[in-house]
């Protein structure tokens, strides 16, 4: 017994001393105040140096970063930044005005006397006198920007980083009453609260280290759900969509930004109908079916707790979608949701588009609605214009995409404050296209697309938008593609007009495939009779001023940036190098102009054979005549020998019944 009781007392002094020393391992205690204060870690070890950091001042905000890759930021996104600023301040302006709270914009004071239109004895008149106090319940209520409004707006970004856009709401958006700044990375929390010290906002920004999905659902609760949730993940945001749609207010504000353009666009349509239940089709218009593939996703998340979206703004810019919408709970509207998806006919052969409603609303006696399955397809198994197959894509959001009214308020309130934000001059173009969209419809040809179809000259734009026009159609531009005809005409009209521009400067018919799209499409005579006069109204309104709305490539190799990685600069410039040994793989090196005339030199120029070839001595290829008994498809001299012939064995008979 006193054996076993040893063995059993040395058993646990021994777990006991393991646990110390893992303990001491995974969990060091604080270094030595004396090696605290010689600056050295433990036992007089030097402390590492400090990883350098970049600053960067964009809007009111200045921030601190590790200029490794350790917490992500991407200085091309500023726009996105500037737009999301511009839309939740009018966001707020609409919200607090119900409660009879004004915002004051920074730039905005001396603009007053524009908005309110007053005459000066009007405005004499509401001046109070000298020495006159006005009651408390008659002093406008006001809200400034870094001030904490008790009724406004709670704002959640859910993917921080380092914090840049919460610091900039809290600094440049007035209105709000506190700004959760959330990311599951400790390293950025850490960065975060420094910036927000910095900035002087910690009053009104708090940092959380949380995943973003489980913070959002443990707001579910009506009191307390945020009024604005912003999420610019790093790829495609699908799994946060099913906890946002409940953590937002009624009537609340969610910003989503998608960077899986790859996804979207059609390159692995399978993938996008994993992650937003729709099958996206390789297309010209692929941006704006981007767009509405997440508003459809976005709906439908909604949907399972008897909520609905209203879009107010969908940006497709640089290599990312930005959508702003409103969501709303009721669940005679969500009966509705069906009728506003559609599922997209693409033709393969020439791109006609034609979309299907997976729902149809009609109207019942009484002022009723009534909801019923729509009926389809719109298209027969072969295309009517080019004979070819159609692909099948969608579903995707068929109703207006923009709140026009809302777009407006934007576009006014930048536009009388540029000084606002650095990039108030695409914000202004790019809104101004908006405004010019036909909001009811879907999706849009491009020039290009419509006149390599037939092989024909392109048209210019005026012309195409003119001859619209005269047909009585509307047509518009699109702010997801600088040459896009976005039109209510239907694809037969369409191809009408481009019968009647190839008759004005034809194509060789003798080159086409007899079973090609072009020769079909060219075959039947058009119905409509084009006029391409030009029109002084198919000129837009953006176009003419020559507002900023395409954006040109502001620096080299300003797309994605990667990931933020633990390794940071060791990792990015990895990347780098990887880059800079794959530029130019596939491209063939530049040849020399002296080689490569040499080269020509070596073929036998084909018209010289017949005698007619009119470039004379300036040709590139050669003019010697070929020696007797030889071909110009001889093989050259040095050619070896095939194994199965040699040359001294007898050539072979030649002649009929010869193989």
């Amino acid at each position: 017994m006193s054996v076993l009781r040893l063995s059993g007392a040395l058993r646990s002094v021994r777990g006991l001393c393991r646990a110390q020393c893992m303990d001491g391992v995974s969990r060091p205690g604080p270094p030595a105040p004396a090696a605290l204060e010689n600056g050295s870690g433990p036992r007089g070890e030097p402390r590492p140096p400090a990883a350098p950091e970049t600053t960067v001042t964009e809007g009111a905000a200045t921030i601190v970063f590790p200029s490794a890759n350790e917490v992500f930021y991407n200085p091309v996104q500023e726009f996105n930044r500037d737009l999301t600023c511009a839309v939740i301040t009018e966001f707020a302006r609409i919200q607090l005005g119900a409660k009879g709270i004004q915002i004051k914009v920074p730039g905005e004071q001396d603009l007053q006397k524009v908005v309110v239109d007053l005459s000066e004895q009007e405005e004499e008149k509401l001046k109070p006198k000298e020495g006159e106090n006005l009651a408390p319940q008659d002093q406008p209520r006001t809200a400034a920007v870094e001030e904490i409004c008790e009724e406004g707006l709670r704002v959640l970004e859910g993917l921080a980083a380092s914090g840049l856009r919460s610091i900039r709401f809290a600094r440049e958006v007035p209105g709000l009453r506190s700004v959760v700044a959330n990311d599951a990375s400790a390293q950025a929390v850490h960065l975060m609260r420094q910036n927000i010290e910095l900035n002087h906002v910690d009053h009104l920004v708090q940092a959380s280290q949380a995943d973003a999905r489980m913070l959002m659902y443990q707001h579910q609760r009506v009191s307390e759900r945020f009024d604005v949730i912003d999420l610019d993940p790093y790829g495609s945001p699908a799994s946060f969509l099913d906890a946002a749609v409940q953590a937002v207010s009624e009537g609340g504000l969610l910003c989503i930004t998608c960077t899986d353009m790859a996804v979207l666009a059609g390159n692995n349509g399978e993938t996008c109908y994993s992650k937003y239940g729709a099958m996206a089709l390789k297309s010209r218009a692929c941006h704006e079916m981007a767009l509405r593939i997440v508003l459809h996703s976005l709906d439908l998340h909604a949907n399972c707790y008897q909520r609905f979206i209203e879009p107010l703004l969908s940006i497709s810019a640089d290599f990312y979608v930005r959508v702003f919408v409103r969501v709303f709970t009721g669940q005679a509207k969500v009966k509705a949701s069906a009728s506003k998806q559609a599922l997209v006919f693409q033709c393969v052969g020439c791109g006609a588009l034609h979309l299907q409603r997976l729902g149809k609303a009609s109207e019942a006696p009484g002022g009723r609605i009534k909801f019923s399955a729509a009926c389809g397809p719109p298209v027969t198994p072969e295309c009517e214009h080019c004979g070819q197959r159609h692909q099948l894509g969608g579903p995707v959001w068929a109703a207006p995409i923009h709140n026009l009214d809302f777009v407006g308020r934007v576009l006014e309130a930048v536009s009388a404050n540029p000084s606002r934000f650095h990039t108030s001059q695409r914000i202004r173009g790019v809104l101004s296209v908006v405004t010019e969209e036909l909001p009811d419809a879907p999706l849009y040809y491009t020039l290009d697309q419509l006149s390599s179809t037939i092989h024909c000259n392109t048209p210019s734009l005026l012309q195409l938008r003119s001859a619209l026009l005269h047909a009585g159609f509307r047509v518009s531009l699109s702010h997801a593609c600088k040459n896009a005809v976005k039109t209510d005409a239907p694809a037969s009209a369409l191809w009408d007009i481009m019968r009647c521009w190839e008759k004005e400067y034809p194509v060789k018919r003798e080159r086409l495939s007899e079973t090609s799209p072009a020769f079909r499409i060219l075959s039947v005579e058009p119905r409509l009779q084009a006029n391409f006069t030009i029109r002084e109204d198919a000129n837009p309104s953006s176009r003419q001023r020559g507002l900023k709305r395409f954006q040109a490539n502001p620096e080299a190799n300003w797309g994605p940036r990667p990931r933020a990685r633990p390794g940071g600069k060791a990792a990015s410039e990895a990347l780098e190098e990887k880059r800079r040994l794959l530029q130019n793989k596939r491209k063939e090196p530049a040849e020399d102009p002296a080689q490569r005339a040499a080269r020509l030199k070596s073929f036998p120029c084909k018209r010289f054979k017949e005698g007619a070839c009119p470039r004379g001595d300036q040709c590139c290829y050669s003019h010697i005549p070929p020696a007797p008994g030889t071909s110009a498809d001889a093989a050259p001299p040095d050619c070896p020998e095939t194994p199965n012939q040699s040359s001294s064995q007898p050539a072979a008979p030649a002649g009929p019944g010869v193989d």
